[in-house]
């Protein structure tokens, strides 16, 4: 009996460290990294939706990471946005452990995804240390390159079409429910809305619904292509965030639709730093 409370006890212990001001404000910090990353990913997408075909600044994450690290103090920022990105992994391990904020924030699907979050987050984290660190080859290395050499490896597989259809479906999926869900506000019910001034709470609804539709229709789209890379047998065809953005300069309505979604990248990053100061956690 004793060993029985001395276990529950430490659950209970462990339950409220976890959800606690230390992890609350990693958690804080970890989404006010993700929106510098956003920022400067909209504005380089913005500047090459306008440089007539010049700029080859890979406008994705690592074209972000080298953008930073060419600021003053940009090393000591990348240190800073790594540690940063670190916590949010936490946050999303605490997560699956623990299970989220709300009255369904235990089930089985919510900790899988905040445990598949935690994973992705901690890989940006790293990334973005190793160059920090000198392995300039890490945190700046073009989507569009890995993307390739990942679709080629997998259309080798036994299957491989199949896995890399399926896996360019379930993106697309994401995308668009990523947008739907964005169009729709439900990122108000992880908010806390009697907290901000109306003021406030029209900004928020302005940058989530922007911010969350531009990201679903770059996922959606990335997906989209990750699929006809399967169904022509092409690795050439899948597309990293970079050559994501670039495809929107060849429709019909020319630069403009990339500067659209550029504004969106920029306003989810805004909308992140809503986040740091106003999520629920």
């Amino acid at each position: 009996m004793r060993l029985t409370g001395a276990t529950g006890s430490g659950t209970v212990q462990a339950r409220r460290v976890a959800k606690g001001r230390t992890v609350a404000a990693v958690a804080r910090a970890g989404f006010v990294g993700r929106g510098v990353l956003y920022l400067l990913v909209g504005a380089l997408a913005l500047r090459v939706a306008f440089s007539d075909g010049g700029d080859r600044r890979q406008a994705d994450r690592g074209g972000a990471v080298a953008e930073l690290a060419d600021r003053p103090f940009g090393h000591a920022l990348l240190w800073l946005l790594g540690a940063a990105l670190a916590g949010m992994a936490l946050w999303r391990l605490s997560e699956l452990f623990f299970g989220q904020a709300g009255p369904d924030g235990g089930t089985a699907r919510k900790r899988a995804l905040s445990g598949g979050r935690a994973v992705f987050y901690g890989f940006v984290s790293y990334s973005v240390l190793a160059y920090a660190a000198g392995d300039k080859g890490s945190g700046s290395g073009s989507s569009d390159r890995q993307t390739q050499d990942i679709t080629a490896k997998a259309l080798d597989w036994p299957g491989g079409q199949w896995i890399v259809s399926l896996g360019g479906a379930a993106v697309l999926a994401a995308g668009l429910w990523i947008a739907g869900r964005a169009l729709l506000r439900k990122f108000r019910d992880r908010l806390r809305l009697g907290e901000m001034s109306a003021r406030v709470r029209r900004g928020s609804d302005v940058l989530g619904v922007t911010g969350g539709a531009a990201r679903g229709v770059l996922f959606a789209t990335a997906g989209g292509f990750a699929v006809a890379a399967a169904l022509r047998h092409e690795p050439g065809k899948a597309k990293g965030m970079d050559d994501t953005l670039r495809s929107f300069t060849d429709t019909a309505a020319g630069p403009w639709l990339l500067a659209l979604i550029a504004v969106g990248l920029a306003a989810f990053g805004l909308f992140s730093w809503v986040n740091a100061r106003w999520r629920r956690i």
